[in-house]
């Protein structure tokens, strides 16, 4: 017997197979649902993927032990949240774990790979943007398009692969302008640079260490949410909540960084050239050190007020 890509069915890869007769959202995620609970919405683990023996959470665990998953049919939203992170929030490192891949045969909705840190992604029907953490490589499999975290490279280097619309040169990655994406940089902890030329959605360099994320345009929600050290630039707008729950690092908005700026930040600088604080954020006095910084960024200290 043959399969969909030509071979017989025994010398294909080892693929645990999942049939959707309806699109299923949260697939794959392995946060199980639980930041998105916060807005309303909720999701049993153990609950049985509609129309497969499989639940949510043995999906995931099969995942984590290198399975691949095959998924035939069209996806929800969120799939391979934050996959391959041994998350914090469950009692892991908080650290990247190898992980099986993923083959999807039909369309899959918004916000798929969001903060997602190893695995790849194969899709052969329509990609909904905005997309998550993810950069697109020449694939390897006709007919499929192919996805790997932005982060991974980062780390890891392209060992091979080859970039679809972007360009890494040494430790700089230049992505251009076409894809609305969230969480770019997420956990990236490495001495590089991410430039993402065009607009950005949510949460960009959430949970970032190290490096540099610059964004030539205006992002969503949440940029620098939890950022943890390292620097994210924006060079536009932001929307509101900018440098939510942050923890370290510098996050820097040539422009309007939005309404609740700062909250419940533990440690870490803003500067902006506009924007309304909350407490505990309120505005500082600049420094030499913090003109030094923007200068570096190739900023101009005059231009931005600071936050902390």
């Amino acid at each position: 017997m043959l399969n969909i890509f030509g071979r017989k069915k025994d010398e294909d890869e080892n693929f645990l197979e999942i049939v959707l007769d309806e699109a299923v959202d949260c697939l794959c995620d392995f946060t199980y649902n639980f930041y998105w609970q916060h807005q309303g919405e909720k999701m049993d683990p153990d609950e049985k993927i509609p129309g497969n023996d499989y639940s949510y959470r043995e999906i995931v665990e099969k995942l984590k032990n290198g399975q691949n998953i095959k998924i035939i049919g069209d996806v929800g939203h969120r799939l391979c949240s934050s996959m391959g992170v041994d998350l914090q929030y469950f009692g892991g490192s908080g650290g990247e774990v190898e992980v099986g891949n993923i083959i999807v045969d039909g369309d899959v909705d918004t916000r798929m790979g969001i903060s997602m840190v190893k695995g790849i992604i194969y899709v052969k029907g329509e990609l909904k943007e905005p997309f998550g953490n993810l950069i697109e490589l020449k694939s390897d499999k006709k007919g499929y398009q192919k996805y790997k975290s932005i982060t991974d490279i980062m780390m890891h280097g392209l060992n091979g692969e080859k970039l679809i619309d972007s360009e890494l040169i040494g430790n700089k990655l230049i992505i251009e302008p076409g894809h609305i994406r969230d969480t770019v940089g997420a956990r990236l902890n490495r001495d590089a640079e991410i430039i993402h030329n065009g607009n950005v959605d949510l949460s960009t360099g959430i949970l970032m260490r190290q490096g540099i994320v610059r964004v030539n345009g205006d992002a969503g929600k949440n940029t620098g949410a939890l950022l943890n050290g390292g620097t994210v630039i924006i060079n536009g707008d932001c929307d509101d909540f900018s440098a939510i729950d942050m923890i370290n690092g510098a996050l820097v908005v040539n422009g309007d960084a939005g309404k609740f700026m700062g909250a419940q930040r533990k440690n870490g600088v803003i500067f902006a050239k506009k924007g309304s604080p909350i407490p505990p954020t309120t505005k500082k006095k600049m420094d030499d050190v913090d003109n030094d910084n923007l200068l570096r960024w190739g900023l101009n200290p005059s231009h931005f007020k600071k936050f902390g």
